[in-house]
């Protein structure tokens, strides 16, 4: 890597600082670089699969060693193709080469923390998370009714097309039985836009200025309904009682957020009937992602009981809309 890293980067000096951390299942390593010709520090995102593929919770199945694999080719074309348009409002590393050997695949990005997006955050305050959703909101104004050439045709790591293994697993019910419904009204969604597919706490960094905050890791980024980029952030940033209680506030900040990203991008569209339809989504975006927690990890910490009430109303509503 040091190698072709001179040679991509016309740096015979750059010298390797750290590695930053392993990726998921063993398939590489992020690791920060220094270059002296360019004066700074850089980040490589090195994807190197595994002879024998392991996971922490033992999904070690071929499709989901397809899945990852497919999701560094998905990664590597957003930031070629797509991340020069993500400005301020939704910040992400600027990508400074993509170098593949035909074995292994590494992105060489800007070093967040050399800019000042120093902060991460397990536990979010309501400055930050609403930071976050403001950058979730930017996001999708700007890539709204974005064909998602290169990308998943359908975004989120849990979508159920690529969780197959996992619907297997759920127990009986009717969410089971309304997986399919659930996914379908989500994917024909009128409005759609690129969602981020992973918009958890981790994968954003914040500013020591406290002010701004940039996101990382766009392996699931596809086609989507922002809502379910939303809903999912909500659950990792707040608890339960948290969520019953700030839900109307937080939809309403997102949906003011959004509103302005539209305008701020010339986005000409009929706003007032993409809120309504993604207002009706909510839901559904809750028991989407329940659905894909039943099958793959049904202790999960961020099963509550908004989630089983949301996951109701999703139902609820299938059930309406079947007797119209």
């Amino acid at each position: 890597m040091l190698t072709q890293l001179k040679q991509v980067l016309a740096d015979e000096r750059i010298s390797k600082l750290e590695v930053v951390q392993s990726l998921w299942s063993g398939y590489g390593e992020i690791a920060r670089y220094h270059s002296p010709r360019l004066d700074k520090n850089i980040i490589v995102k090195q994807v190197s699969p595994p002879a024998q593929p392991s996971h922490p919770r033992d999904w070690n199945t071929q499709n989901s060693h397809q899945r990852k694999l497919k999701s560094y080719q998905i990664e590597s074309a957003f930031y070629q193709s797509y991340g020069a348009k993500c400005d301020e409002n939704c910040k992400v590393p600027g990508l400074l080469a993509c170098i593949d050997d035909g074995v292994n695949t590494s992105l060489v990005l800007e070093d967040l923390d050399f800019i000042g997006f120093t902060t991460r955050c397990s536990d979010a305050t309501m400055a930050q998370s609403k930071l976050a959703i403001r950058w979730l909101a930017y996001f999708h104004a700007r890539f709204f009714n974005t064909a998602a050439d290169g990308l998943w045709p359908v975004g989120t790591y849990w979508h159920l097309a690529t969780r197959q293994d996992e619907w297997m697993l759920m127990p009986e019910g009717r969410l089971k039985q309304g997986a399919a419904k659930i996914s379908g009204v989500l994917n024909k969604a009128k409005f759609q836009t690129l969602v981020h597919g992973d918009a958890k706490l981790a994968n954003f960094c914040f500013h020591k200025n406290k002010a701004s905050l940039a996101a990382v890791d766009f392996q699931y980024v596809g086609k989507g309904a922002g809502i379910q980029d939303l809903a999912y952030l909500l659950g990792c940033c707040f608890s339960n009682e948290q969520l019953f209680h700030y839900e109307k506030p937080l939809l309403n900040y997102y949906f003011a957020q959004l509103a302005q990203g539209m305008k701020e991008y010339k986005m000409d569209w009929d706003f007032s009937a993409l809120e309504t339809e993604w207002r009706l989504l909510y839901s559904l975006a809750w028991a989407d992602f329940y659905r894909f927690l039943q099958g793959w990890s049904p202790g999960h910490y961020k099963i509550n009981a908004y989630m089983h009430h949301q996951a109701d109303c999703a139902l609820n509503y299938l059930a309406i809309q079947e007797g119209k």
